[in-house]
Formats: C-alpha cells, sequence, structure tokens
C-alpha cells in the first residue's frame, strides 16, 4: 500500500492503468484532452503490479483500473471521473495541473 501512495503523491495527477484497458485509456485522452499530463504506471508492466493492484482495492477501488489520483487523494475510477466531468467538478481539480501552454 505504501508503494501506491508514494507513487500517487509523485506528481499531480496519476493514473494507475493497464495497457490492454479501454476504459484506463478513455480516461487518459480526458486527461490529455482537458490539458493535464498525468503520470500514467501500467501494471501489466511492473513487475510488482499484482500487488499494487490488491493495495488499490483495499483503497476502495471498485475495479483496480483505472485509478485516478490527484493532488495525491484517490478521486475513483472510471464512473468517478467521467461523474466528475459531466458535473463540472473535474475541471476545477485540474486546474492546477494544467500542462503550461
Amino acid at each position: 500500500m505504501e508503494a501506491v501512495m508514494r507513487l500517487a503523491r509523485e506528481r499531480g495527477v496519476v493514473i494507475f492503468t493497464k495497457s490492454s484497458c479501454c476504459m484506463c485509456y478513455a480516461v487518459k485522452i480526458l486527461f490529455h484532452d482537458l490539458g493535464v499530463n498525468p503520470m500514467v504506471h501500467e501494471l501489466d508492466q511492473n513487475p510488482e503490479g499484482r500487488e499494487m493492484e490488491k493495495a488499490l482495492m483495499r483503497l476502495g477501488c471498485t475495479t483496480p483500473v483505472p485509478a485516478v489520483f490527484i493532488g495525491g487523494l484517490f478521486v475513483g475510477s472510471t464512473n468517478e471521473v467521467m461523474s466528475l466531468h459531466l458535473g463540472g467538478s473535474l475541471n476545477p481539480l485540474l486546474k492546477p495541473y494544467r500542462a503550461l501552454s
């Protein structure tokens, strides 16, 4: 669990994903379209990925990926991120982490 939390704090926006997950891809594209360059950790390409998945589940992820952290805090998975986006609450959370144009 400590490794996941350490990685989640290493950048403003962090996403734990799997390279073969279409929902992970959709969330990554959303963040890029919103002008954010998240730190992405592909669990299926990490030797400790299985343990990280278990830690994410203990944090409350209903599905282990994608798991989105903003400002070091767990936001949720696809449903939570899309709900925030559609409700207009995601942009204010991301404002400090937008790439400079």
